[in-house]
């Protein structure tokens, strides 16, 4: 069919092209316009769909993925969603694995779409057999004809964002961009896309948003990787607590930390004030921009990425007796 017509043979010929929509208020303060790549328009409300399409078709064409196979995939929810999408439309069946820090929403939504889940603890090392990484392992070792994506390390997962996210961000803001501002979970959203937009232009700074219990910002800092950096958080889908392949520090200019709190106020500021109605780690992103506000100036052109929407969090940022229990509001 006409993809120019907005014409397609299925689902997944859906996925990509997102619109690129400029911030007003939230930044009104801003010396500078402010755009945002707004991910939630992919099918699967992510920008994970991307990455999860490539990994299956380069599975299927160096042959680790077979007709009647079973994807399997460590995910704290939108990667599987992505996967759920080209299950369906590839004939595979299912398997997600994910810890018990996530929304209730992904984990039905992901199960409606016939994935098998697997919740696992969060407060676990990531070798620890109950682990959801270790999990999937395990089942991949297990299962006949399975494929584990393993997005942390398949470096499939940045190449979709060279190949498709850089190039319409450079193409949207008429190669203009000054700086790309994105929260760092696999690491494959923001290598990819700097991998591009470096190539375009190698001053354009790129700024990842990362958590606190998280280990990226000092081992971007001091080459080292601190375990005492690790703890427990809420914010889903930033931050980790290992280094993925797919994270290449040699593109990123710098690590802003953002606290659960601050984060999740920002969402919701958002959405009343911009009418964006987006993921929890969205927030993250635009507080880490507010937080870097005086280091930029008059004529930039900064582009923040936003990964998901807001249904997958109402029982959580969007809920004030949540936001209360956590002492977020008063």
């Amino acid at each position: 069919m006409n993809k120019a017509k907005n014409v397609h043979d299925n689902i997944l010929g859906t996925i990509g092209n997102t619109p690129m929509i400029k911030l007003n208020k939230i930044v009104e303060d801003f010396p500078c316009d402010v755009y945002a790549k707004v991910e939630y328009f992919n099918p699967g409300h992510s920008v994970k769909d991307r990455m999860a399409l490539k990994m299956v078709e380069d599975a299927e064409a160096e042959g680790k993925l077979k007709p009647g196979g079973t994807i399997i995939e460590c995910t704290s929810g939108n990667t599987g969603m992505g996967l759920a999408l080209s299950a369906i439309i590839k004939g595979y069946k299912l398997i997600c694995t994910t810890n018990c820090k996530q929304s209730k929403e992904k984990v039905d939504i992901l199960r409606a779409l016939g994935a098998i889940v697997y919740v696992c603890p969060t407060a676990v090392a990531p070798d620890h057999p109950d682990s959801y990484y270790s999990v999937a392992e395990k089942l991949n070792n297990e299962i006949e004809n399975s494929f584990w994506c393993n997005q942390y390390d398949n470096l499939s997962n940045g190449k979709a964002h060279y190949l498709s996210t850089g190039p319409e961000i450079w193409e949207q803001t008429e190669g203009k961009i000054t700086h790309f501002v994105v929260g760092v979970g696999t690491g494959g959203t923001i290598s990819g896309v700097a991998k591009y937009l470096k190539e375009k232009n190698p001053a354009i700074k790129i700024w990842g948003v990362d958590s606190y219990g998280s280990v990226f910002k000092k081992y971007l800092e001091t080459g080292e990787f601190d375990e005492n950096e690790i703890y427990s958080y809420l914010t889903e889908g930033i931050g980790e607590d290992i280094l993925p392949a797919n994270v290449n520090f040699d593109f990123i200019d710098h690590f802003e930390k953002v606290t659960d709190k601050d984060g999740a106020l920002a969402a919701r500021k958002l959405a009343r004030e911009e009418g964006l109605f987006l993921g929890y780690s969205c927030g993250s992103t635009i507080q880490a921009l507010l937080q870097l506000k005086d280091e930029l100036k008059p004529g930039d052109l900064p582009v923040v990425l936003f990964h998901d929407h807001g249904s997958r969090y109402v029982a959580k940022v969007y809920n004030d007796d949540w936001m209360r229990e956590q002492g977020f509001i008063d």
